[in-house]
């Protein structure tokens, strides 16, 4: 597992950065946007917009009706000042849309913006049964509920005020109340939508994944959370196509859905959603691996630190993930999220299968105070120039060397 003090290049610059932070009493406004655009203060030219499906397939009814489903919606916006080889295609989280990563729910620019200001070309999805991809009754059955408002509160918007894990009272970044009946969170519930099974959704998104990588060429994937699962699989299933995957708090930990979270024990134990350690669906280890229950795992006997779970990982000899060997990997975690406790363990999941990665705590690098949903909070902009940066280093120095 690479820490973030093992970037190339990058070692005094953030020594710099950290030291400078405490100077400040842990100032809440850190200095990732220096030499960036802030789309907010920048006219953004483009040269070509425009949209196109992927992955549509016709299906008949029982009575014989033909009709056309399981499409992946794309929009993509190209700078007139393309200044990157590669795109960056946006893989929303469950229940989200592309919206998540257009703009704010209080109307601040979003991370598409951020990128596409300063020099790429970006690619945003609607997935399969969702927004623009619509869904299917004839395939997926009646439309499911999004689920209860309270939800969204715990989980995302105003975590500090349950803290149903240790780092939530550390939230602080939610552009409002984060309770309904604030105009900001109400702008937010309105874009959340249902979503088919997660097993099936991952299996249609390597589909569709591989075949936008088939028809723009190779890119940069950024995933989030649910959709973490489907940038390990369309990696696998175009490797030489993915260039750098961007993990924002990607679905886990290995092996095991925590589905309760709260006092006492803050994780208590779920059901073994991900079979294959990273995703719900098959993907390629060596020696091959034909049931589940090949890949035997082991618990940590303790955790890595305080206010963390332990992980799960595969017994030794471990099975290698040769696909995924070579791509640059980022991990991004928040402070005050529940992915917090754990996101760790995917990143020493994948260094024991052979491939390495860096693991970002964002606090560690002065970025303070984010939940899930931090492509929409305040610093949001601080945190996609967290990640530009790891590009420029990872994936563009290592395209030209």
């Amino acid at each position: 597992m690479n820490t973030i003090k093992q970037w190339r290049g990058w070692v005094t610059v953030w020594a710099a950065l950290l030291l400078g932070l405490a100077a400040q009493g842990q100032a809440q406004k850190s200095d990732w946007l220096k030499g960036f655009k802030d789309p907010s203060k920048h006219h953004i030219k483009v040269a070509s917009q425009n949209y196109f499906f992927v992955n549509g397939r016709y299906f008949t009814t029982s009575g014989g009706v033909e009709f056309l489903a399981n499409q992946t919606y794309v929009e993509y916006q190209i700078p007139t000042e393309l200044k990157h080889p590669y795109p960056i295609v946006f893989f929303p989280g469950g229940g989200q849309t592309g919206t998540n990563f257009m703009g704010t729910p209080d109307g601040r620019p979003g991370w598409g913006q951020f990128f596409l200001a300063n020099g790429y070309a970006v690619y945003i999805l609607d997935e399969v049964g969702r927004g623009k991809a619509p869904w299917s009754v004839d395939l997926y059955g009646p439309l499911p509920g999004t689920g209860r408002y309270t939800n969204t509160e715990r989980r995302f918007t105003a975590i500090e005020r349950f803290n149903l894990w240790p780092q939530a009272r550390l939230h602080n970044q939610w552009p409002g109340t984060g309770v309904h009946g604030d105009p900001v969170f109400d702008q937010f519930l309105a874009s959340q939508t249902p979503s088919i099974p997660s097993a099936a959704q991952e299996a249609e998104q390597r589909t569709s994944g591989a075949a936008i990588l088939d028809r723009i060429g190779p890119a940069i994937l950024l995933t989030h959370s649910m959709s973490g699962p489907y940038g390990w699989q369309v990696a696998d299933a175009r490797p030489n196509l993915v260039k750098g995957l961007l993990q924002v708090e990607p679905n886990g930990p290995p092996f095991f859905g925590n589905v309760e979270i709260g006092p006492p024990t803050w994780f208590q134990g779920g059901t073994l959603d991900r079979p294959y350690g990273i995703t719900r669906n098959a993907i390629t280890y060596a020696p091959p691996v034909t049931d589940p229950s090949q890949l035997t795992r082991v618990q940590q006997a303790a955790p890595d630190g305080p206010d963390l779970v332990r992980c799960w990982l595969q017994t030794e000899p471990a099975r290698q993930l040769p696909t995924l060997r070579g791509i640059p990997i980022l991990i991004i975690h928040g402070e005050a999220s529940y992915h917090a406790p754990y996101d760790h363990c995917t990143s020493k999941y994948l260094t024991q299968a052979g491939v390495q990665n860096t693991l970002v705590p964002l606090s560690e690098v002065g970025v303070r105070g984010n939940g899930h949903m931090m492509m929409l909070e305040k610093n949001n902009l601080e945190i996609a120039a967290v990640m530009a940066r790891w590009l420029e280093d990872n994936v563009e120095d290592k395209g030209r060397r």
